[in-house]
């Protein structure tokens, strides 16, 4: 329990329907408890009056008077059902509803700090078992807080209600109706137990399913190309046979557990009969106790059966709430220490930066230092796994350096608003990534008010406006998820007019032309090279184009900063740029 003790706080915010809800269980168990002592007077009235009545009697005045009491005794029973399943509606409308409200804020909660959590979290986790615990372990939590909280409670309150009026009647009836109570605490302590471990289990193989479904469909194409889908196949069943087999595992101890409860609630009954004959023959308690005691073990039949039902709740929802504190404990390494939106000039500067990607331990970047005046436009080349897109990362600081430091504006990284800083920096990533929404719709992501004019201008800057035009539903078509329906180099075109529309301070071109021919990128360096005057940019590139002018060239191999200048000063040299550079040309 103690995993679920992190729900406290939901509960104490909806305190109030919590509260209506234990009060409207209280009133419809306790009308519920009034019906046994109802149908006990009505028994005892019956063998009273009929005790000395001869079968030969027609007067017919009996009779109508012993009617007419018989209706009155059935009449209170059914106001009394009426108002015990009022009262069970309400529990339901207050306790029910509650659960589905911190349902929906569990969710919120969990999506909102997943997005807070930083880059490195998300590669150390597999995007199907995050999915698992927001979806998956959220209803089984849910599963506590509706169904288990309102028959627990109703339970406790039942138990309570109907000791006391059994030890008001008789004590040692009472205490062997009761006696098989003690094994059935036993037999629920040692099957929870059980039912905590597999359930476990079983949600740890859910998510694992999740992360391998999610993972062949987001990389179908190539399990399709590599005609891998049976293996694929093959795969997906062996794990799914593994999680057939936890789940039977946990059904047959379900299965064990139910007929166990309804047989010793069947020996509290035999009891009954047996010592409350003994005593009616006694004169101790009369014949309507024994019907009495029987109604009242009926009464607590499926509320002895549930506890097992509860418990599995329970126990699954706390192996479920385990997972989703293991997350919500978690706390960003990226912490923003102000907030303060203000325009970047632009300068940037890299002191000594050295940084180790912290989920791999690969050293990307060792001893870095440059500098970037406002307005500058940089060019980063280098061979892959040389650390130019662990720049960009550094700069939109979706890490912070392992050494040294980078300053912005004079200032160090870290003591920027991270929010404005993301925001006034425009970048075009490597791997592109769309929305499954229209093309209007990626292009103004960082700003959902533009104009559809403005949205088509910068189209067109990105030399992506005349491919759009052709399209059925133009500026409307919907990409697909991750952009499917569209090229490699369109998505790339696309990518570019969503980060120069946010009309950004600093700007971040992360090699963003590769899939792009000729034409098409002299094309959107035309545009790009007007684009950028005034800014700060940094491109990141694999081909030095004729078109763009830059005022230094960075040059990194394995991590290191190995050369640094202009074109003209790089190409006196001997290296990496100068081949590059020859070679684009031969």
């Amino acid at each position: 329990m103690n995993s679920l003790s992190y729900l406290n706080k939901y509960l104490l915010r909806y305190k109030l329907r919590f509260g209506l809800g234990v009060v409207m269980v209280a009133l419809s168990v306790y009308f519920s408890i009034l019906i046994p002592p109802t149908i006990r007077d009505a028994l005892n009235f019956i063998v009273d009056k009929t005790k000395n009545v001869s079968p030969t009697d027609s007067t017919g005045t009996f009779y109508e008077a012993f009617g007419s009491d018989i209706i009155r005794f059935g009449a209170m029973v059914v106001g009394f059902s009426i108002l015990s399943g009022f009262f069970m509606y309400c529990m339901r409308k207050t306790i029910i509803v509650m659960s589905r409200l911190i349902e929906y804020d569990l969710r919120k909660d969990i999506y909102q700090h997943y997005q807070r959590l930083d880059l490195a979290f998300y590669k150390k986790n597999k995007t199907g078992d995050l999915m698992a615990r927001i979806s998956e372990d959220v209803s089984k939590v849910r599963m506590y807080l509706g169904p288990a909280l309102l028959y627990g409670i109703r339970v406790t309150f039942l138990f309570s209600f109907i000791i006391v009026s059994m030890f008001r009647v008789n004590t040692t009836l009472s205490i062997y109706t009761l006696l098989p109570l003690p094994f059935l605490s036993i037999s629920i302590y040692y099957v929870s137990s059980i039912i905590n471990r597999r359930s476990a289990s079983i949600q740890k193989q859910v998510s694992r399913i999740n992360s391998i479904a999610q993972e062949v469909y987001s990389g179908i194409r190539i399990v399709k190309s590599y005609v891998k889908e049976s293996e694929f196949q093959s795969y997906f069943d062996d794990e799914s046979s593994l999680y057939k087999t936890k789940a039977l595992r946990l059904a047959r101890v379900q299965a064990l557990f139910f007929p166990l409860m309804i047989l010793l609630v069947s020996l509290s009954t035999l009891l009954t009969i047996y010592i409350g004959g003994k005593l009616v023959m006694d004169g101790e308690i009369t014949a309507g106790n024994i019907a009495e005691f029987v109604i009242y073990i009926n009464m607590l039949t499926w509320p002895i059966t549930s506890i097992g039902w509860i418990a599995s709740i329970i126990q699954t929802a706390a192996a479920s709430q385990t997972r989703i504190n293991e997350i919500m404990h978690l706390e960003p390494a990226i912490q923003s220490p102000v907030s303060n939106e203000m325009m970047l000039q632009g300068s940037v500067e890299f002191r000594d930066v050295t940084f180790v990607y912290p989920d791999t331990g690969i050293t990307a970047l060792k001893n870095i230092s440059f500098k970037i005046n406002k307005g500058e436009r940089i060019a980063i080349v280098g061979k892959t796994a040389s650390g130019k897109s662990t720049i960009a990362d550094l700069l939109l600081r979706f890490y912070d350096v392992t050494e040294g430091e980078i300053l912005i504006d004079g200032i160090n990284i870290q003591d920027h608003d991270t929010d404005n800083l993301r925001h006034k920096i425009g970048y075009v990533p490597q791997n592109v990534f769309l929305f499954s929404k229209s093309i209007s719709d990626n292009i103004r992501f960082g700003n959902a008010e533009l104009k559809q004019s403005i949205v088509e201008d910068y189209a067109d800057v990105a030399a992506i406006k005349d491919d759009i035009m052709t399209f059925p539903e133009q500026f409307e078509t919907l990409v697909g998820e991750r952009g499917v329906t569209l090229s490699g180099g369109q998505k790339q075109r696309l990518s570019i007019a969503r980060a120069l529309i946010k009309k950004p301070d600093i700007v971040i071109l992360d090699d963003c032309l590769s899939a792009v021919d000729a034409n098409t990128e002299h094309k959107i360096l035309s545009h790009l090279d007007a684009s950028l005057k005034g800014k700060t940019a940094i491109i990141i590139t694999h081909r030095i184009s004729n078109l763009l002018t830059f005022d230094k060239i960075l040059v990194l191999e394995k991590g290191l900063l190995v050369n640094a200048g202009t074109h003209t000063e790089l190409m006196k040299k001997e290296g990496y740029y100068k081949q590059i550079v020859e070679h684009q040309h031969y």
